[in-house]
């Protein structure tokens, strides 16, 4: 058995890990300040109450590679309105004051790098961030942020794609939190069908070490999140959320609240 992460004399336990002890997990992502923090605020708390057993917090960045159109939009909506990563440690911050579900930021390895890796990792842990999740960093440059990360007990979660066949196992030993399987080659967004062999993917995972899987990029009605979730152990939703976030804008809460709702219900199906 691996130690636990010591800081200070504290012992962290991975929150993200006990999400996936309860059943079928289901992850919902929100950008950050679209339109505004205090719609993702009403929004973050309405996925919490209805089923959302993490969320994804997703920091806008200028150039995000791994992005459909909806969250790229997103991404630079919230940029024009002003949005900087101190202002959503800030939200974070306000949001932990009611919202117990683990929350992971979702960005890109630029912004930790500009705000300096452990400056923005330390403020991970005192605003009670349980991961990252860092879509660009290629595994080989993992180290230097995971070093850091564990020192504060936070998970780095890391991905692996259609396309990882023998890096999979490599990448799994040094998993931590979940391992995000990435369902489809190509940038986030919906898609009509997922072709991707999930349960093979998984299976080579589970070989290497005993770690959740959580199933992401295209999955978009309740039928797809069923169907990840049954070859997995959770499904991962973000542009459909980000989707309704844009087309109705400060309107939005009631139609997120819906939406994760069908989605939860579907994975508990599976």
């Amino acid at each position: 058995m691996q130690p636990l992460p010591v800081t200070e004399g504290r012992i962290f336990m991975s929150n993200i890990k006990k999400v996936f002890e309860k059943g079928k997990a289901f992850i919902a992502f929100i950008t950050c300040g679209d339109p505004d923090l205090e719609t993702t605020a009403r929004a973050v708390r309405a996925a919490a109450e209805n089923g959302a057993d993490l969320i994804e917090l997703g920091i806008p960045f200028s150039d995000p590679t791994a992005e459909g159109s909806v969250i790229q939009g997103a991404n630079l909506r919230a940029l024009n309105g002003g949005i900087t990563t101190d202002k959503i440690f800030a939200f974070v911050k306000e949001l932990r004051k009611d919202v117990t579900v683990p929350m992971v930021f979702m960005t890109y390895a630029n912004v930790v790098f500009s705000y300096g890796a452990k400056k923005f990792i330390s403020a991970c842990r005192e605003i009670e961030i349980d991961g990252l999740i860092l879509p660009d960093l290629p595994f080989e440059e993992k180290e230097e942020f995971d070093s850091v990360c564990k020192k504060h007990g936070i998970d780095l979660i890391s991905l692996i794609a259609p396309t990882s066949h023998e890096r999979v196992a490599q990448i799994a030993k040094d998993a931590e939190g979940f391992v995000y399987c990435v369902s489809s080659l190509g940038v986030t967004g919906t898609r009509t069908n997922i072709t991707t062999d999930i349960e093979a993917m998984v299976k080579l995972v589970k070989q290497a070490k005993d770690i959740p899987c959580a199933v992401g990029f295209g999955i978009s009605t309740p039928e797809q999140a069923k169907k990840m979730a049954a070859q997995s152990d959770g499904a991962i939703v973000g542009s459909a959320i980000v989707k309704l976030c844009a087309q109705y804008g400060r309107d939005c809460v009631p139609y997120v609240k819906e939406y994760v709702k069908s989605m939860k219900d579907a994975v508990m199906e599976a």
